[in-house]
């Protein structure tokens, strides 16, 4: 049931970290393109190119951040399934303790 838990939580925090990571890397990427445009406007091709690439690669990031969500959201029991489980341990009888 531990592993359950554990799933669940890393799930459910999973994907929200990889988007705002990957959002604060497109800001930088993108602050930092355009203060090199602002400095030497004759490569703005170039730097461009660059910043585009840049920010594929980190959506790219994100999207196989988003189909391991999947892999593991469809993993996870069903809630049903869980609170059965808590209460079959609950009415269990407790194992008598070894001396």
């Amino acid at each position: 049931m531990g592993y359950f838990v554990a799933l669940a939580i890393a799930v459910g925090f999973g994907l929200p970290l990889a988007v705002l990571s990957a959002a604060q890397a497109q800001a930088k990427a993108a602050a930092v393109a355009l203060e090199g445009i602002a400095r030497q406007p004759e490569a703005a091709g170039k730097i461009q190119l660059a910043m585009i690439i840049a920010l594929a690669l980190i959506e790219s990031l994100v999207i196989y951040a988003l189909l391991m969500f999947f892999m593991l959201y469809t993993s996870l029991p069903s809630t049903a399934d869980m609170l059965k489980a808590v209460q079959a341990e609950a009415s269990a009888p407790a194992a008598p303790a070894a001396h």
